[in-house]
């Protein structure tokens, strides 16, 4: 039997990338930028910021419009090897 494959994107498409990584003052700033690179033009609106109870994380949830799976990975990938970044979903 073989494993399911996961479901086809259609893109464009809005797409939500949540970033999480340790809270530092510029750690929201620092992924807009990454993200504005591979993504421009994102609305401060579509853009929410958490802190985790005990203040040590911050999470960066953003919409953004998908033009297709390079511009995810790349994006994925510069996130990644920030090293200020623990994990992108």
């Amino acid at each position: 039997m073989s494993e399911p494959k996961a479901p086809k994107i259609e893109f464009p498409c809005d797409y939500v990338i949540k970033v999480i990584g340790d809270a530092a003052p510029d750690f929201t700033d620092f992924v807009v930028q990454v993200v504005e690179r591979h993504a421009p033009g994102i609305d401060d609106s579509r853009i929410s910021v958490n802190e985790s109870s005990k203040g040590r994380f911050s999470s960066v949830q953003l919409k953004i419009v998908a033009t297709g799976e390079p511009q995810l990975k790349a994006l994925f990938e510069e996130l990644k090897a920030s090293g200020r970044v623990h994990m992108v979903l």
